[in-house]
């Protein structure tokens, strides 16, 4: 066991957040934390790593274990260092051995002395070990791969924005390799090809896992393993978010007909207790059937804590068939261009979901369809339209001295007060929290407060700058399923592959400052993407001039869809799949003889490096050990290709 929870009893006040719960992590284990918001995930979080104690019970570590803990406090943290230098902060050893190495070799030149010369040999040793020629290669690329381009890396961390500081953050917390990660909310400041990175990342990661998010879709790709906090209990199924899902429905039929099954039994035995309690025949019998009623373990009713409501959207007019028409619209920041003379129309019916990485322009197309973003080009708007237009700087338009029942009441939505109160229960404001004012609600209530606000408006087209980031996943799938009954048209913008894919029946990217269409679900989206990447590595691209003419007389995305091409296109494509792979497997007899030269290299100079009459030649020991380190540093860049060569072959292999 690295870590866990032993009969854990904690207490905020007079609010109990777990009672007498026990939890042991395994190495290796994918665990998903869930629960409603509020009822205490992170601070289980803190018990593990110590940040709380326990009212009652223990936290359990393993001894020499190490853990690392990505949470939203940690952007407190502030430096002038440069995100690569925040992120190699990951490797202290590596570093001060590289100072270190570096003091002894200034110290070297002064003076060979055998001893200096053997520890300055046991450094290096070490280095490599620790494989400290490839930490730089190793930071850029994990940086990379949570959207980072290259000429960011030596930006100071301060002019990054919080989302943007958060993966610094992860990045290092990666880097690190504890033998326990506890990721509280990873995805929330990530774009969909970092989520994506991220799961491919993790899926290989050696230590455990534990994930609290609300994102079912990341759930059911990385945990294999659920841990629910519920009504102050840990309750665990061995499985992933679905399989939790099932498997709850039956526990809970279970436990309710075992309630129903003994409150019969217990009015049975009542009634027999009521009628023969005075008899003296049956008094004896009576008393023993009472006592045995007495210390019955009771068998609690299902009382589900967030019931299912639904939430309902009304609309007052039907818009025409064409809401809203962009032609030739251009917009750009100085040199950042986001679109280029682009084009696109959102028909009646129309619910689309507006994807791709953090900085391609999508918060900006959305500000220009609603109107609230200066740009170059036309837009048209069609009959009938009343839209609304949800984002984070709708924050500032709340009235800071209502409370939120207040706030809703002025909205006109003629709602009572008890349909208020039931619309702001589904987004976590219960009982007396609707009290509260506005101007004392954290960033995330006053989100929660105008998505509920645009939702009880009456128009007919929305616009969702990334609705469920504050949402739970109940509210998330109350949202969900509110979005499929509704009748009128939307655009939106998230990362939740799981929402987007409930919800939308067209794709929108913005690809070249271009606007493309999908016209499909995220899910035939997503594998079309995957055929595309695999095509585009095996086969070379058409003609510029052909894929132009095909592009102009086709119009979107989903018209140039592989399955779309003649048969003879296969043929073609399976000849190039059999020449690629003919082309690597050469590529990697290549660089296993390279490899193999290098090893014997190296070994060569390690035996060098051992032997004394080395180090009696201070320009001889200086060049081996010069030699050395360039040897080791190719070799650990040839094994990077090694390994890439080696997962190229291997796909081509299983086409």
């Amino acid at each position: 066991m690295l870590a866990g929870l032993q009969n854990v009893t904690f207490e905020f006040g007079a609010r109990a957040l777990v009672q007498d719960a026990t939890w042991h992590i395994q190495p290796n284990e994918r665990i998903g934390l869930i629960g409603y918001n509020g009822t205490g995930k992170s601070t289980l979080l803190k018990l593990l790593v110590g940040e709380y104690q326990p009212s009652m019970g223990t936290v359990e570590r393993s001894r020499g274990m190490t853990m690392g803990y990505l949470h939203q406090d940690l952007l407190s943290f502030d430096t002038n260092d440069s995100i690569l230098n925040v992120a190699l902060g990951a490797f202290q050893r590596i570093l001060q051995l590289e100072k270190e190495i570096e003091e002894l070799g200034k110290r070297l030149e002064i003076n060979s002395d055998e001893k200096l010369l053997h520890e300055y040999s046991d450094k290096l040793h070490e280095l490599d070990t620790l494989g400290g020629y490839n930490i730089h290669h190793k930071t850029e690329e994990v940086l990379q791969g949570l959207g980072f381009a290259n000429v960011d890396l030596q930006r100071p961390y301060h002019e990054f924005s919080g989302g943007w500081r958060m993966r610094v953050l992860l990045a290092k917390m990666i880097l690190q390799q504890p033998d326990l990660l506890l990721l509280d909310e990873p995805t929330n400041h990530l774009d969909l090809p970092s989520i994506e990175w991220l799961e491919k990342y993790l899926q290989h990661y050696q230590g455990s896992v534990v994930i609290v998010s609300h994102d079912k879709y990341f759930l059911n790709r990385m945990v294999t393993k659920i841990v629910e906090l519920y009504q102050q209990q840990l309750h665990i199924y061995n499985g992933n978010y679905d399989f939790y899902e099932k498997e709850k429905a039956i526990r809970i039929d279970q436990q309710q007909k075992a309630y129903e099954n003994q409150q019969d039994f217990i009015r049975q035995q009542e009634r027999f207790v009521e009628r023969f309690r005075a008899k003296a025949s049956k008094a004896a019998q009576a008393q023993s059937i009472q006592k045995r009623l007495d210390k019955l373990e009771r068998i609690e009713d299902v009382e589900l804590e967030r019931p299912n409501i639904k939430i309902n959207f009304r609309i007052d007019k039907t818009p025409g068939r064409v809401l809203v028409e962009l032609k030739d619209v251009s917009k750009s920041f100085g040199e950042n261009i986001i679109v280029e003379h682009t084009g696109a129309e959102i028909d009646r019916g129309d619910k689309i979901a507006l994807i791709g990485a953090n900085g391609k322009g999508k918060s900006t197309l959305l500000r220009i369809l609603a109107g609230t973003e200066s740009f170059t080009g036309e837009r048209k708007w069609g009959h009938n339209v009343e839209e609304t237009f949800y984002a984070q700087h709708q924050l500032e338009a709340l009235n800071i001295n209502n409370t939120v029942l207040d706030e809703m009441k002025e909205c006109g939505s003629q709602k009572t007060e008890l349909e208020l109160r039931t619309l702001l229960g589904c987004f976590l404001f219960s009982g007396d929290e609707v009290e509260k004012k506005i101007k004392v609600l954290s960033g995330g209530e006053k989100a929660r407060v105008a998505l509920a606000k645009t939702i009880i408006s009456k128009a007919n087209f929305l616009l969702l700058d990334e609705p469920t980031n504050h949402l739970d996943i109940h509210s998330n799938e109350l949202l969900i399923e509110a979005l499929k009954r509704y009748e009128g048209s939307y655009i939106l913008v998230s990362h939740d592959r799981y929402f987007i894919s409930k919800t939308a029946n067209k794709i929108w990217e913005i690809v070249d400052h271009k606007i493309k269409e999908f016209k499909g679900g995220y899910e035939e989206y997503a594998e079309w993407k995957e055929r595309q990447s695999r095509e585009l590595s095996v086969v070379t691209r058409e003609p510029k001039a052909k894929s132009n003419e095909r592009d102009k007389s086709k119009g979107n995305i989903q018209d140039s869809m592989p399955n779309a091409e003649p048969k003879k296109q296969a043929v073609s494509v399976n000849k190039e799949l059999k020449k690629e792979l003919q082309k690597q497997q050469r590529i990697f007899q290549q660089l296993e003889e390279k490899i193999g030269k290098l090893n014997e290299q190296k070994q060569q100079l390690e035996t060098a490096l051992s032997h004394p009459t080395t180090y009696a030649d201070k320009n001889k020991f200086l060049q081996t050990e010069a030699d050395y380190k360039k040897t080791s540093e190719e070799l650990s860049s040839l094994n990077i290709e090694y390994e890439k060569v080696f997962e190229k072959i291997i796909g081509l292999e299983k086409q």
